[in-house]
């Protein structure tokens, strides 16, 4: 056969490869391989096998060749057939002895003659080394060692910045605090004409200590509504896209938006019955009708399809604590912990159920390590304050309220409580003024409070000022007519302005 018929049958291969008709791409690939014993076309002929998932005869053919122990593109698409085979160990012998550090930096690597056997040079092409430490990655998080995977992930966005798979693995799995994810993104060498990459990436990461760009333009957002309206926009123009519908859906839990979420579960579980996040929204579903008992069971579900989707572990163990199962809780948030390291939500959950059962030192250890994590989460900073309030530190417990409050943007009803908290503290410190003012502050986001009202009718009856302590009792009533305190306190402060201006003597 002459040089130009093989190259046309190369055209062909290249051709059906494009089309997705890898059986005429695996029967042309074997003939232009037999005529040349070229190991560029032994190569094109492994790739269509691989394509037309043949792994364990294209894995036979790579390994068979003599140069596949001496050209890293041979051995990384014999790795890539052990893992598809669920070959851990085979494949992380296939890719050769080394070693990595913390940093994600890489030791001891053997020279392997890189060949870019399938590629045009004139292509943009993702660094092979970088390749092969993702797929290290890959093969340790099966295998279950999360320490050694975020290492190969961290070397494989560092080979090369256009490996956004490892990049992704990292930030999913919430393995990084958000100062390894700034240091990592700080270390990344990009090209000149990859600008727009380093900014896109820094969009990415969680940047807790100071507001990136797009956050900034975002900052009068009406939280969880404006969120819902975002996602709401993104999804009519992509409606498969599955992370803008995580965020969707935890949105339309939040606002308690049961017919959302049963339309959203009921479309996820028809297309994609095999992941985690449609028996999430199922869950999700459930939870947000107080059905907790069945929200576990597909909590639970999702957990078993992939035990690395953390917001299903939160959720697993959030359906506990709503029934105040706090050991099961407990249980499903130190696993949540010990599988997403970067994630400051199992610790915040632990020191709730914590301070659930009036452990408030220990509430407080587990709340002051996932502010390590999370610097800049309000609800942090409020039960901190929640807890110092309980231990009668009300000094301590007013700076952690006000702390709170300067870490959210647009105060909203959300938030009520913990103007009322603070108005609480300042009232317990004798500081009526400040509580007043705060008391009227909360009225202004929650009109109808029962609480309230009756802390600020109180703080009046506290200064001696009966008219409006016993005005705002009353407005208490209004809400709630047999409630005990403000009966009881209404007829003191009535008896307290019937004796105003009677002669002591008398």
């Amino acid at each position: 056969m002459r040089e130009e018929q093989i190259e046309k049958l190369r055209g062909v291969v290249r051709d059906c490869v494009s089309k997705h008709l890898y059986s005429s791409a695996i029967f042309f690939a074997d003939k232009v391989a037999a005529f040349t014993n070229d190991p560029a076309d032994i190569y094109m002929q492994a790739q269509a096998l691989f394509l037309g998932r043949h792994y364990r005869r294209a894995y036979h053919l790579l390994n068979a060749s003599k140069i596949v122990l001496r050209d890293l593109r041979f051995r990384y698409l014999a790795a890539k057939c052990l893992e598809e085979l669920k070959e851990w160990d085979q494949c992380l012998l296939m890719l050769g002895d080394a070693k990595v550090d913390e940093h994600g930096n890489v030791y001891d690597t053997e020279d392997c003659n890189v060949v870019y056997l399938d590629k045009d040079s004139e292509d943009r092409e993702i660094n092979i080394s970088a390749a092969t430490c993702f797929l290290r990655g890959r093969a340790y998080e099966a295998m279950e060692n999360r320490a050694l995977a975020r290492q190969w992930y961290k070397a494989a966005i560092k080979a090369d910045p256009l490996c956004y798979e490892a990049l992704d693995c990292l930030i999913e799995n919430h393995v990084l605090t958000c100062e390894e994810e700034t240091n990592l993104l700080s270390s990344l060498q990009f090209g000149p004409e990859d600008g727009w990459l380093s900014s896109f990436y820094s969009c990415l990461i969680k940047k807790y200590d100071k507001e990136s760009v797009v956050e900034a333009k975002f900052r009068e957002c009406g939280e969880y509504q404006k969120c819902f309206e975002l996602t709401s926009d993104l999804l009519e123009k992509d409606p498969f896209h599955l992370k803008c519908t995580l965020v969707h859906i935890t949105a339309a839990m939040e606002l308690g938006n049961s017919n959302e979420l049963y339309l959203m579960a009921s479309n996820l579980v028809k297309d994609y019955p095999q992941k985690a996040l449609s028996w999430f929204a199922v869950g999700c579903y459930y939870y947000c009708i107080k059905k907790y008992d069945q929200s576990r069971c597909y909590f639970s579900k999702a957990t078993s399809l992939d035990g690395t989707f953390a917001p299903a572990w939160i959720g697993f163990g959030n359906a506990y604590a709503a029934q105040e199962e706090g050991d099961q809780a407990m249980t499903a948030y130190r696993t949540a912990a010990r599988l997403f390291p970067g994630c400051h939500l199992p610790t915040l959950y632990i020191g709730m159920e914590y301070m659930r059962i009036h452990s408030y030192k220990l509430a407080e250890q587990f709340f002051m390590q996932a502010k390590a994590f999370c610097p800049s989460d309000p609800l942090l900073y409020n039960e901190l304050g929640v807890v110092a309030y309980n231990m009668k530190e009300y000094s301590k417990s007013v700076l952690w309220f006000e702390k709170t409050l300067k870490h959210i943007p647009s105060l909203s009803q959300l938030w009520e409580p913990t103007v009322v908290n603070l108005a609480h503290a300042y009232r317990k410190l004798k500081i009526y003024h400040e509580a007043i003012s705060y008391y009227e502050k909360a009225l202004t986001l929650s009109p109808r409070s029962l609480s309230t009202y009756a802390g600020l009718a109180y703080t009046y009856h506290l200064q001696d000022n009966f008219t409006a302590a016993i005005t705002y009792y009353h407005k208490a009533l209004w809400l709630k007519p047999d409630d005990q305190f403000c009966t009881e306190m209404l007829s003191l402060a009535l008896v307290d302005e019937g004796r105003r201006g009677i002669d002591p003597k008398i």
